[in-house]
């Protein structure tokens, strides 16, 4: 029987970017997620899009889980309202816990540490360390150029072809759901 797929941990950055696109988008998938039914662990935050994403998931009536290092809940405020707000000894420990509370995992834009989380949660699927999906949810063409970049490693013989087709590129909520079950439903969902 597939793993259903209740939750999903959403990398993205703690700033709104340069464009209203951003912002939009994240508000919209967030309230599509909660919508759909899912639920939602990110950093914690509630700033940039970090917070736009919890925010418009708890106005849709969606369940949204913090998960923040101690260090960071000292320099910032955590987001208030949220369902559930897991308080953690380090970022190690952070992305312990959001590895663990989601069923997978979905980068929208942002930074070096949207990018950080991204890459080592991929990387743990490659050596088996977890079975769950990865997906980059593309507003506007945001990951093009680390697409044609993942694309230009894989051609150089440095990602392995099934590894990069394991990596699921989406431009909208719908077709990201899609793939994610998707992937839950093939014959072997590892890599």
């Amino acid at each position: 029987m597939a793993q259903q797929v209740g939750r999903l941990t959403v990398f993205t950055g703690s700033s709104a970017g340069n464009s209203p696109t951003y912002l939009q988008a994240v508000q919209n998938f967030g309230h599509d997620i909660a919508d759909a039914g899912y639920g939602i662990v990110f950093g914690g935050g509630h700033v940039g899009l970090m917070g736009a994403v919890a925010d418009a998931a708890l106005n849709a009536g969606g369940e949204v889980i913090g998960v923040m290092p101690q260090s960071l809940a000292d320099r910032e405020v955590p987001h208030q309202g949220l369902t559930r707000l897991d308080m953690m000894p380090d970022m190690h420990a952070r992305k312990a816990r959001m590895a663990e509370l989601g069923d997978a995992f979905v980068a929208l834009p942002g930074g070096a540490g949207t990018l950080e989380e991204l890459f080592e949660i991929w990387t743990w699927q490659q050596l088996g360390l977890h079975t769950k999906p990865v997906a980059l949810y593309n507003v506007d063409g945001f990951w093009d150029p680390l697409i044609n970049m993942l694309d230009h490693m894989q051609a150089q013989g440095f990602i392995r072809s099934a590894f990069r087709q394991a990596l699921i590129v989406a431009d909208d909520t719908r077709s990201l759901l899609t793939a994610i079950d998707d992937w839950y439903r093939q014959p072997s969902s590892s890599t």
